[in-house]
């Protein structure tokens, strides 16, 4: 029994291996998005798309491998993953220009979709003792959090001394030390009984949000066009054609009926909304920290540092938080922290602003925090236990999707006012400082108009949270009973 018990927590750590990658790389390269554009100079619609096409996949993915891996094995489709994984990692890190970069990236946002939902079905064939898989599950999540929290400080860290490429090299020993070790273990999870996949919902969603996210990058960057108008006008087509099939299918990938109660919905928002602004945060902050301030990319990394520590000491200790002071009050407090700490963000400036911006970090870092060890448990609670893996995917689904989403949609929001408010020189700020001959009062405007855009975007972001913590308070109900998962009912 406790070899067993033993075997359980290395296989643990093996399992833990594809998924710290996965959500390290959709934030690896915040901080190495000013290397890449010097190296690669892409336009500003192909700087959006190597940063967000991964989350695009792996969100747009998720719920189909999740279904495929239950229908024809989870352990199989883990072992094809990593490897198909590893293999994008090396094609991404010598990338010869941006477009083969923004294709390798969506190779590993394929793959990270086969990696997560098989990773928690192998865990809790791992763990039959419910106390324990409760355990290794909180694990897992803090895991998974640390991972997004980490990923610009270890492309800080790589930067400093390696070339860009660096940030993708490093997942090919972890990807090695999985595949090795998985066979011998971890075991085969395979469940029966839920349906086929069906084919043209996954196509629907996948492309209907490319085209419908890719019609207002292209606005943002160059403005109205019938091209960009008429892609966005058809993504969202198909994604209303995705939504009516749902309604019409048998098993479908997403159950939109669970979001007819106000608890799942106000969880499903709080794994998406966080994420989008964490992630636009970020990703605007590092290159105001690189560009505008001037700062070796070492030193803005080691300035996410304390947000980061917030941010996964709050994963590990917001179950016995919301235990004391209830889900209610924990969720409020988790998007009023991100409200506050995004504010703080307005304070920065074209010549200084690391102290508000370390302190953005920690004050909104309490939210994240929360949001991420919350958000799959409230929304399984939410709904009966018979649908608890429905919820439970379209949580995970929540929290990818809203990664990307940040970027993409606050990084154009940025991008517009940049090119409203900045010189009639490039469509970004990189483009901008690395014309030759520039002149200096041109530099100075173009970090104002950055600055302007950076304070746009997360003024957006924190009334959106501020609207959400007022939702929280009204339709999260104060009894605790209400919260209690069914099944322990």
């Amino acid at each position: 029994m406790t070899r067993q018990h033993t075997r359980a927590w290395f296989g643990l750590l093996v399992i833990l291996c594809p998924v710290f990658l996965v959500s390290m790389d959709g934030s690896i390269l915040f901080l190495a998005m000013p290397r890449i554009s010097q190296a690669l100079t892409p336009t500003a619609d192909q700087a959006l798309w190597i940063l967000d096409v991964y989350g695009f996949a792996v969100g747009s993915l998720l719920i189909a491998f999740g279904n495929i891996g239950d229908r024809y094995g989870r352990l199989k489709l883990l072992m094809i993953g990593a490897a198909v994984f590893g293999i994008g990692s090396a094609g991404a890190a010598f990338a010869p220009n941006p477009e083969l970069l923004i294709a390798f990236r969506a190779l590993m946002g394929l793959a990270g979709a086969t990696l997560l939902p098989s990773a928690l079905a192998v865990l809790s064939e791992l763990f039959t003792d419910p106390r324990r898989r409760a355990r290794a599950i909180g694990v897992f999540a803090a895991a998974f959090a640390a991972g997004f929290a980490i990923g610009p400080v270890v492309g800080g860290v790589l930067l400093e001394r390696f070339p860009w490429g660096s940030v993708f090299l490093v997942n090919l020993p972890v990807i090695a030390v999985f595949l090795a070790l998985a066979p011998a273990l971890l075991r085969e999870a395979r469940a029966t009984g839920k349906g086929r996949v069906d084919v043209l919902s996954v196509v629907l969603s996948a492309v209907g949000l490319l085209l419908a996210i890719h019609g207002i990058k292209h606005a943002a960057a160059d403005g109205l066009s019938a091209v960009a108008v008429s892609t966005a006008i058809t993504g969202t087509g198909l994604l209303v054609w995705f939504a009516r099939r749902q309604r019409r299918l048998e098993y479908p990938l997403i159950e939109f009926s669970l979001f007819r109660d106000r608890v799942f919905t106000i969880a499903i928002v709080t794994g998406l909304l966080p994420l989008a602004a964490w992630s636009a945060a970020a990703y605007l902050s590092g290159i105001h920290l690189q560009s505008v301030l001037g700062l070796p990319v070492l030193h803005a990394a080691l300035l996410a540092l304390p947000g980061a520590a917030v941010l996964t000491t709050l994963c590990v200790v917001t179950p016995a938080l919301a235990e004391r002071i209830g889900e209610r009050a924990a969720l409020t407090v988790c998007h009023f922290s991100i409200a506050a700490g995004l504010a703080l963000l307005l304070m920065t400036g074209v010549t200084g602003g690391t102290g508000w911006y370390v302190a953005s970090t920690m004050v909104s870092g309490i939210g994240y925090g929360i949001s991420f060890s919350m958000v799959a448990d409230t929304a399984v609670a939410a709904v009966p236990a018979e649908r608890a893996g429905a919820a439970g995917a379209i949580a995970e689904t929540s929290n990818e999707i809203g990664n990307a989403l940040g970027i993409a949609l606050m990084g154009s929001l940025a991008a517009v006012v940049f090119r409203l408010a900045g010189p009639d020189l490039a469509p970004t700020l990189g483009e901008t400082l690395q014309r030759p001959g520039i002149a200096p009062t041109a530099v100075l405007d173009a970090k104002e108009a950055f600055v302007a855009g950076l304070h746009t975007a997360v003024a957006v972001l924190s009334l959106l949270h501020v609207g959400l913590g007022i939702l929280a308070l009204r339709w999260l109900p104060q009894s605790e009973k209400a919260l209690v998962p069914q099944a322990s009912a």
